[in-house]
């Protein structure tokens, strides 16, 4: 459980933020987000001509960071053939940089005790209908259990709310009893691999005892870029409703040592065009000051919430713009992950999923959801859509065997592998191997390695068959591209792997 506490919420509230860590950043006074000069530049670039849109995706292929005014430009495209030559171009860049590759990963919710009063969340302080839980670490162990040992999950990403009771020990407590987990499955081992945060800021004391419990990827997304939004949306008066001191959490992640970021923006709060402006104004910022932009980027879109009222939203985004600014984002950020998640309804998920390099599956987001929905007796039995219990209703309840069937279907391989933040590949590293492709190369070997693993402990009779004929694909791929990608070594270390894995063995890894 929580640690124990002399200090009343309030006086916590009031200890946390420490303005010292939010000055350092500020120049002349002032954050890197400007309203007046995005909006300008939006405008500015909105008649682009085609023979310009041209030029920016020829150069979007350099993999680096995107101008702001070609962002805009961007943007500013309405015509559906020259959309199209976009789309075709994010598919592009994704292949590039990551190949066919899709992560699969899992968000375990720890809490729904907040103190911010959101008034898009379901888990916002004034909200009644919902159940205020904080599980205790014996709690979470059960909930990662299912995750690792029934599921096959290698990856999730760890969510908190702000609260006194889930502070930074209690993160780093329950990072650590993830890690412990270490369960005998079909033909290997249950384990969960690699914790990402999703939690909110943080001092930099803070963040480094999450840097010494070993955290993956620190996620903060700032919700809203717009200003004025921000404060319409976060009360004046509470920990959230400070702008500045949200939008740097990831500088002083970076500060305390953790060198793989996640921003994101909520999409509905605002005009999706000043939001995907904002991420990368983000990213520019990020890399000017530590060499390094984000390891992903997130794309949620706004979704219904237990006693949520929503009739104040005016910037909803359709269908149509949603795929759009996800390739404008692959174009823009070429170097980050991409994350759509079960937020969006699997129709959604397929036809953006090929610009994209992440997705999260047999995903539960109410606390204590993966031990209702698994139960010893009868797994699956219990409805995991529980409103009382969630933060936001799912769009995608899919198990993890039917989407990876799924994926496979559709020319992807699985990859479950963690090997690069084991081996030193996070931070500018990793960001140097990805503009240069050599990252790429290392995840298609590892992505076979970790999915025949996975195929061979966790993949029910028919995702087995495909996915072995999938990973048979792969390596004709991978023996056409030695020597020119693949050494030869490289390739019989590969193929012996496989037969390890098949004879037994775990966690292999270039």
């Amino acid at each position: 459980m929580p640690m124990a506490r002399t200090e009343t919420t309030a006086q916590w509230q009031k200890n946390l933020i420490k303005q010292d860590e939010i000055d350092r950043y500020l120049s002349s006074g002032k954050d890197f987000i400007d309203d007046e000069a995005i909006e300008n530049e939006i405008k500015a670039n909105s008649s682009a001509s085609p023979e310009r849109i041209r030029e920016i995706v020829k150069k979007a292929f350099d993999i680096k960071l995107m101008d702001s005014a070609d962002v805009a430009a961007l943007l500013s495209v309405t015509d559906p053939a020259l959309k199209e030559e976009i789309f075709a171009a994010a598919r592009e860049i994704k292949m590039k940089v990551y190949d066919k590759r899709v992560v699969t990963f899992a968000p375990l919710y720890c809490s729904s005790k907040c103190v911010n009063a959101c008034s898009y969340c379901g888990f916002r302080c004034g909200n009644e209908a919902i159940e205020r839980r904080v599980l205790s670490l014996d709690e979470v162990e059960a909930e990662a259990r299912v995750l690792a040992s029934k599921i096959g999950h290698k990856r999730l990403v760890m969510v908190y709310g702000e609260h006194p009771d889930t502070d930074a020990d209690y993160i780093a407590e329950t990072m650590c009893r993830v890690y412990s987990i270490k369960d005998p499955v079909r033909g290997g081992v249950g384990e969960i691999r690699r914790v990402n945060i999703n939690a909110a800021p943080l001092p930099i004391e803070g963040l480094v005892k999450l840097r010494e419990a070993g955290i993956g990827t620190y996620q903060v997304f700032q919700e809203t870029y717009h200003h004025d939004t921000y404060r319409k949306v976060h009360p004046e008066g509470t920990l959230k409703g400070n702008y500045p001191w949200r939008l740097y959490a990831l500088h002083r992640a970076m500060d305390a040592g953790i060198d793989d970021v996640a921003v994101g923006a909520l999409f509905g709060l605002y005009d999706w065009k000043f939001e995907v402006m904002g991420l990368v104004a983000h990213a520019r910022d990020l890399e000017k000051r530590f060499g390094l932009g984000p390891h992903t980027v997130s794309v949620p879109r706004l979704e219904p919430a237990a006693d949520t009222d929503f009739s104040w939203v005016k910037h909803w985004v359709s269908d149509e713009d949603f795929r759009y600014l996800i390739a404008v984002i692959r174009l823009a950020i070429p170097y980050a992950g991409l994350i759509v998640t079960n937020r969006e309804k699997p129709e959604m998920i397929r036809s953006v999923i090929k610009m994209c390099t992440q997705r999260d599956a047999d995903t539960r987001v109410g606390i204590g959801a993966y031990s209702d929905a698994f139960p010893e007796t009868e797994a699956g039995a219990i409805n995991h859509q529980q409103e009382e219990k969630q933060q936001f209703m799912l769009g995608d309840t899919r198990s993890l065997d039917a989407i990876i069937r799924e994926l496979v279907d559709m020319g992807h391989i699985v990859s479950f592998c963690t090997a690069g933040y084991r081996c030193g590949r996070t931070g500018k590293k990793i960001m140097d191997a990805l503009s240069s492709g050599q990252e790429g190369c290392f995840c298609k070997l590892n992505a076979v390695l970790t999915f025949q693993e996975w195929l061979e402990d966790f993949a029910t009779g028919d995702t087995k068959e495909k996915g072995s004929k999938i990973i048979d694909k792969e390596m004709e791929e991978i023996r056409a591209r030695v020597p020119a990608d693949f050494s030869k070594a490289q390739l019989e270390h590969l193929e012996k792997g496989l037969l390890r894995i098949r004879a037994g063995e775990r966690d292999l890894y270039f």
